[in-house]
């Protein structure tokens, strides 16, 4: 294993970040409170890759930087896609951001393109704590029988679309069938293509990716959550949730978010790593992206 004698600069960087945003808050200070939340979450994401980089001599801003542009702007079309979704659903709102059209926009583009980033860099961070790197090799690997990447391409395609052909009245309730049915829709895509697949590398006795990226995230919701109540309690911009009552487990609520959503964050996360994946394969970045500069 390569490891670096020092943190990357950039370590230092995030950390500051997320100091003087916390510091910012805490004083209640506008600018703050209105950009918390992608400011928060770039210095984490600089601070995470920092420790990646120091723990496994790799990371997405030293050994696949030439591939980070591309994460980050897959990050924001990936969640405009659930935007897309949450249009028809309505589960959540946001408010408290700026009156300004283009500072509004900047404000999406910027929290948007932290998504991926702040998933995939706790997966590391998560894998390379427990001393198994996420690694892959499609090589030579057996696909899963037929009869199986039907089920799972004809239940993830029926939990994708039923939302979207019911009311919204209807659909809102609906909100966990999105947050798992591109998994199962877009993991056997990714098999049938070569490309990294959950589903097969459990299948090969690889269970670590898996946990670590359920694990990761539920780290990054909970700390979405908790960003998402201070810049609230600032009085800054933030998302509010309309979950139905009937959803709501004895009123109970981590930050702004009801308790039973918390059970969402860790299948988004296999789902943003089976469609960046499907994504890359596709387009066919690694034809022009090396990942090893």
């Amino acid at each position: 294993m390569i490891v670096h004698r020092r943190f990357p600069m950039h370590t230092w960087v995030g950390l500051a970040i997320l100091a003087a945003v916390e510091m910012g808050v805490a004083l209640r200070q506008p600018l703050a409170a209105t950009w918390l939340t992608p400011a928060a979450w770039t210095g984490y994401v600089l601070f995470v890759d920092g420790l990646v980089a120091r723990a496994t001599g790799r990371s997405w801003l030293t050994t696949r930087r030439r591939e980070f542009p591309f994460l980050v702007l897959a990050s924001i079309g990936l969640w405009l896609l659930f935007e897309a979704y949450n249009l028809h659903m309505q589960n959540w709102y946001y408010t408290g951001l700026p009156e300004s059209a283009w500072l509004r926009d900047l404000g999406y583009g910027w929290s948007f393109a932290t998504i991926l980033p702040g998933v995939f860099e706790t997966t590391d961070l998560v894998a390379a704590m427990a001393g198994r790197p996420m690694e892959w090799d499609a090589r030579g690997q057996a696909m899963s029988a037929p009869l199986q990447r039907t089920i799972w391409l004809t239940g993830g395609l029926a939990l994708v679309l039923i939302p979207v052909a019911l009311p919204a009245g209807v659909a809102r309730y609906l909100f966990g069938a999105v947050w798992l049915g591109f998994f199962f829709l877009i993991d056997p895509i990714n098999e049938q293509l070569g490309a990294p697949s959950l589903a097969r590398s459990w299948r090969l006795g690889r269970r670590w990716p898996l946990w670590s990226l359920l694990l990761a995230g539920g780290i990054c919701g909970l700390l979405w959550e908790t960003w998402n109540f201070q810049a609230f309690g600032a009085g800054g911009a933030h998302w509010v949730y309309t979950v139905p009552d009937e959803l709501r487990v004895f009123g109970l609520h981590f930050g702004k978010m009801p308790l039973l959503g918390l059970l969402g964050f860790p299948p988004f996360a296999l789902e943003l790593f089976a469609l960046y994946n499907a994504a890359k394969a596709i387009l066919r970045i690694d034809r022009w992206v090396s990942l090893e500069p």
